[in-house]
């Protein structure tokens, strides 16, 4: 997929790209619209390859009252997904759900209390995606279109995409996910070295927020799905890897799969290779390598919910000074209040992730 995401100022966009297309046949005031958000400086998340814009997304924050057919709901600060529109050689990729993603890390920054989109029946694969990221259908306005809100005080921690960016508060214990620093910069490029948190919105947008990792254990594993885990980048070189070596990022388990466990196959290559699909950062033939060279096996699929950032990653030290890396990585389990003293360490605001 070449391309990328970027923020753009409207006025840098070309309205005439045939993307546009279906926004001014579903809404004849767009290109007015459009001019007003150009005259005034307004950005929008934009994804463009050498065919054009391939994906767009506008957030704006409102204070007014929401309007349905049959109610009305009082005025209040919302968060308003603008506009989050695909092209259709993207749709069912990883962009829609990147570019939600990052819709919903930026209603999280911004502490509002309710997000909410409008969207036209028609798009059926833009509304499974808002059901599958927790968004409840509240009713149609009065141009015809359905209203789907998402709210702090309503959370709904049975599914971790429907949860997202939140961690579920009920949690008991959390991991650790150790990662070659090579693996983890494919995986996270955006967790360990960048400190401008627009571009980590961009690459987080384009690589979607669902990573799926290939872990190779020594024995099995303690994770569940549901649970949290920290994600640990491990140097490679020989100096100063106490230091160099360091937690970047946390994310919630969505999905364990057991390939192989003491050398007892559960599923052949091909299967492997076909489950691990286009999420994984791994290539066929690293893929190949790893199962043919490891007793143990594990596809851990996890959400990604978030990132300490430069400067604020922890590394071995610290964390072996605070008790908190006391055995093997895979073995790690931490208790509910070791797991938050890393978030803190990384100076994470808690109650912005973990709602009580």
């Amino acid at each position: 997929m070449a391309g990328k995401f970027q923020w753009r100022k409207f006025k840098d966009v070309d309205i005439l790209d045939s993307f546009f297309d279906s926004l001014k046949n579903d809404y004849k005031e767009f290109p007015e619209w459009y001019a007003k958000k150009s005259s005034i400086g307004e950005k929008t998340l934009i994804f463009e390859d050498e065919e054009g814009v391939g994906a767009f997304l506008y957030l704006k924050k409102e204070n007014e009252p929401l309007e349905l057919v049959d109610k009305v709901f009082p005025a209040k600060e919302r968060i308003k997904i603008g506009t989050l529109r695909l092209a259709e050689r993207y749709r069912g990729l990883r962009l829609g759900e990147g570019a939600l993603g990052v819709a919903l890390w930026k209603w999280q920054e911004q502490k509002v209390e309710e997000i909410y989109v409008t969207v036209f029946e028609k798009h059926e694969e833009l509304i499974n995606l808002f059901n599958r990221f927790g968004f409840l259908r509240l009713g149609k306005n009065y141009r015809g279109e359905c209203v789907y809100l998402k709210s702090r005080g309503n959370i709904d921690y049975s599914d971790p995409y429907k949860s997202f960016p939140f961690i579920r508060p009920d949690f008991q214990k959390a991991g650790l996910v150790p990662i070659f620093e090579l693996f983890h910069d494919r995986l996270f490029p955006y967790s360990e070295l960048k400190g401008n948190k627009a571009e980590i919105e961009e690459e987080t947008a384009g690589n979607g927020i669902t990573k799926v990792y290939i872990g190779t254990p020594y024995s099995m594993m303690h994770y569940n799905v549901g649970e949290p885990v920290v994600i640990y980048r491990i140097y490679a070189g020989t100096v100063g890897k106490q230091y160099k070596s360091a937690a970047t990022s946390f994310c919630t388990i969505t999905k364990m799969e057991i390939v192989k466990s003491n050398d007892r196959l559960n599923m052949n290559l091909d299967d492997f290779i076909k489950m691990a699909g286009n999420k994984t950062i791994f290539t066929p033939d690293e893929l190949i390598e790893i199962f043919n060279s490891n007793k143990n096996v594990v596809i851990i699929e996890m959400i990604y919910n978030g990132f300490f950032g430069k400067g604020h990653n922890i590394n071995y030290r610290t964390l072996k000074d605070n008790a908190l890396f006391e055995t093997y990585p895979y073995n790690i389990d931490y208790k509910k209040e070791e797991f938050i003293k890393i978030l803190e360490m990384g100076d994470v605001n808690v109650q912005n992730v973990i709602i009580d």
